[in-house]
């Protein structure tokens, strides 16, 4: 357990963070699900309103730094992938 001062505000701090970066993570799961689903179904109309939610999502967590730069281009890139087939497809 800590002992000085700074380390308990700190140990405080970072529970904290981790809730609300746990609470974001959560969120991008979410919107991804929803825009794989849509896929799957081959609803084109409703996986393209959440593809635009999703990345969203995506980019205002990655500006946070909750997630890194390039992981959240990458799961834009490929959600967009997916989507556009669908689209190219139906």
């Amino acid at each position: 357990m800590a002992n000085h001062q700074s380390a308990i505000k700190r140990n405080r701090q970072n529970e904290v963070r981790s809730a609300r970066n746990k609470g974001l993570r959560t969120q991008v799961k979410s919107h991804t699900k929803n825009v794989l689903t849509a896929v799957e179904s081959k609803n084109v109309e409703e996986a393209q309103k959440s593809l635009k939610e999703a990345t969203t999502i995506i980019a205002k967590v990655a500006s946070k730094g909750v997630l890194h730069p390039r992981a959240a281009s990458r799961k834009i890139s490929g959600l967009a992938k997916k989507v556009n087939q669908l689209s190219a497809v139906g």
